[in-house]
């Protein structure tokens, strides 16, 4: 993409700064071409919804060079979070990990304390921690603290397509997190991303809006150029609003003056 600087996680640089999911596709055809029309370096992936014997459509195998990011969804506590991550581990040669610890069924809003708890085991244990979290400024801060490698609030309910909720608590996480902030869960269309990246955050990640689209593979270009034009114009600088009218052409020599 056409920026100033590539997005670095842990050391690692990546030249997108759309992460895309690889769940709920009408077909794994599908899938991989939408993953590759969206240009995106990192791709998550369920450990249960992955053949871990390599029989049948293997999504592992046909994402073979993409840099995988498996996630812990389903885990309802840090231990379950734990086991699903070491497994991730050993099944895919990996040991980043997005980190999921749901409190609650209905909203899949995350167990804070779980989450917490999780991520500091995980850090200690060597992984690298991306963990999905709420759009709590204080939350991000002791995430990060706990050595998370970047904070991934909710713009909104997991699959709702409601884009950003609450773009004053996103862009005071952003202003103050000292790790990457990607904005995960509730990315509905292509200006959702937009208005992410414009509020400050470093990525974006989406599985639902492009994988339930009527034509997956042109929402995720669509995502993929959004995202890039979020984030270059959050970094050319967006003139300030006024309440007023101000004329872009000069009023000097007008005719009839």
């Amino acid at each position: 993409m056409a920026a100033s600087e590539n997005l670095v996680i842990a050391g690692v640089e990546l030249a997108s700064r759309l992460f895309i999911g690889t769940a709920g596709y009408p077909n794994q055809r599908i899938m991989v071409d939408a993953v590759e029309a969206s240009g995106s370096d990192l791709v998550t992936l369920s450990l249960r919804r992955i053949s871990l014997q390599g029989h049948g459509s293997d999504t592992a195998r046909l994402l073979a060079g993409k840099r995988f990011l498996p996630n812990t969804a389903g885990c309802e506590t840090a231990r379950d979070a734990i086991l699903t991550a070491e497994l991730a581990r050993e099944a895919l040669g990996t040991n980043w990990i997005k980190v999921e610890v749901i409190g609650d069924r209905e909203t899949l809003y995350p167990d804070v304390g779980e989450l917490l708890e999780a991520t500091r085991q995980l850090v200690d244990r060597g992984f690298v921690v991306l963990p999905y979290c709420n759009d709590d400024p204080v939350i991000c801060a002791r995430l990060a603290d706990l050595g998370a490698a970047a904070v991934m609030p909710m713009g909104s309910l997991i699959g709702s397509g409601m884009g950003v909720a609450n773009p004053a608590n996103l862009e005071l996480i952003c202003a103050r997190s000292p790790v990457p902030v990607i904005v995960d869960a509730g990315i509905g269309t292509a200006s959702d991303a937009v208005i992410a990246m414009e509020l400050g955050a470093s990525g974006v990640l989406l599985n639902t809006a492009v994988a339930k689209a009527d034509n997956p593979v042109q929402m995720a270009r669509a995502m993929r150029h959004a995202v890039e034009a979020g984030y270059e114009a959050r970094m050319a600088g967006r003139i300030p609003k006024r309440g007023r009218a101000e004329p872009s052409s000069p009023q000097l020599g007008l005719v009839g003056s």
